[in-house]
């Protein structure tokens, strides 16, 4: 029985080969950051109010014109064919039955015209390797395909130093030593699966439906970007993309005052799931400020370190518009496939909404900073009847 993304996780790792659940489990080396992911959201709490009604809830948002089921999407996560064959459109077919967004990556192992679900809310992010010529073949091919919005990850000018990735040998071209495959023998279920689709690759990076190049495939690996991308260089894609666009990995307010300044639709208050600068600050910890200088103008999401319904719901009160969830899904679809994903979605809304029933809160929109406590701190001042915020 799997009651929390603790015991998803659990079986995740009972699921796949080490190398692989490393790979989506991992952080940047100490994992500091991924650390305080958790602990500073652990720091929040929400002080409940009573006699409220709450018979009906409202837990639906709206961005872009599109209104989601609930307040969260799945995140952008490369590599998810090593997770479950297929496993992007099966996120995809996930996301779509909920009624929530699915960001696909630049580095899905998926066309990403197979994965786009026609009644889905699919977003597309972006990567941009030193080859811009590669981004705009996929920046092409996204819209001729109907994504909804376009997500300009910023964040990994070069990876992270992710040093269980080293440990294992995970590196492209995949070439498994003795202990990895040692490893695979001990998940036949797995190996069977992946050796019955051929392997995942990294098949977005050209535009024609053929084989990547290892040299190709091993750059987005290794996050080998363009690092002459600049602010500016946003008229760049506003050429080539004419529908929301959101930058991904902000964590400085000074940032969040330059994404306004050149025209960006949407804000992303992101570390990589502490898979980049091991050094940065939690995501919850650096969104108050960003939602400060943005002042409602253009929406701002989270990702990074959601692991509960209350995650988001904290999220909510500091001043996101809604929060995506990389980890938790990839978790659900190790054990087992697009219902395991599901499962996890599931589990989310329901905690979210039993979070809001508990709080005295019928709708996301009266999720304000008066709700929340930090540990240790003065209790801030409260609205003195339940409503809206500021009512």
């Amino acid at each position: 029985m799997k009651l929390n993304i603790a015991d998803y996780r659990r079986a995740a790792k009972g699921r796949l080969p080490r190398f692989v659940f490393d790979y989506i489990d991992g952080a940047a080396e100490d994992g500091s950051c991924a650390q305080r992911n958790r602990s500073d959201f652990e720091r929040l709490s929400i002080v409940p109010r009573m006699l409220c009604d709450v018979t009906t809830l409202d837990h639906s948002v709206e961005l872009f014109g599109d209104r989601w089921r609930y307040p969260f999407g799945i995140a952008p996560t490369g590599f998810n064919g090593f997770v479950h064959p297929c496993g992007d459109v099966m996120l995809a077919h996930a996301a779509a039955a909920s009624g929530i967004p699915f960001v696909l990556s630049s580095a899905s192992n998926m066309r990403l015209e197979a994965v786009r679900q026609p009644d889905g809310l699919d977003w597309f992010q972006l990567y941009v390797l030193r080859d811009r010529s590669i981004a705009e073949q996929m920046v092409r091919r996204a819209k001729a395909a109907g994504y909804r919005a376009l997500v300009l990850t910023a964040d990994v000018p070069v990876s992270g130093l992710r040093e269980r990735d080293v440990r294992n040998g995970f590196r492209l071209p995949f070439r498994p030593g003795p202990a990895m495959l040692l490893d695979l023998c001990r998940h036949p279920l797995w190996l069977a699966r992946q050796v019955a689709v051929g392997g995942p690759g990294f098949v977005n990076l050209v535009e024609h439906e053929r084989r990547v190049p290892a040299a190709a495939g091993a750059a987005a690996l290794t996050r080998d970007m363009d690092r002459g991308l600049t602010w500016e260089g946003l008229a760049w894609l506003r050429r080539l993309w004419d529908g929301p666009l959101l930058v991904k990995g902000l964590l400085h307010p000074d940032d969040a005052r330059l994404a306004l300044k050149h025209g960006v639709d949407g804000i992303i208050v992101s570390n990589h799931g502490g898979r980049q600068l091991d050094v940065a600050p939690s995501s919850i910890a650096a969104l108050p400020a960003i939602v400060d200088v943005v002042a409602d103008r253009i929406p701002i999401l989270l990702d990074s370190g959601i692991r509960r319904g209350s995650d988001i719901a904290k999220a909510l009160a500091l001043g996101a518009r809604a929060v995506l969830v990389g980890r938790a899904t990839l978790y659900g679809l190790a054990g087992g496939g697009e219902a395991g994903a599901r499962s996890v979605i599931e589990l989310l809304a329901g905690e979210f909404a039993r979070v809001l029933t508990l709080a005295g809160v019928a709708s996301v929109r009266q999720l304000d900073r008066s709700v929340l406590r930090v540990e240790g701190a003065r209790h801030p001042d409260a609205h003195g009847r339940c409503g809206p915020a500021g009512g």
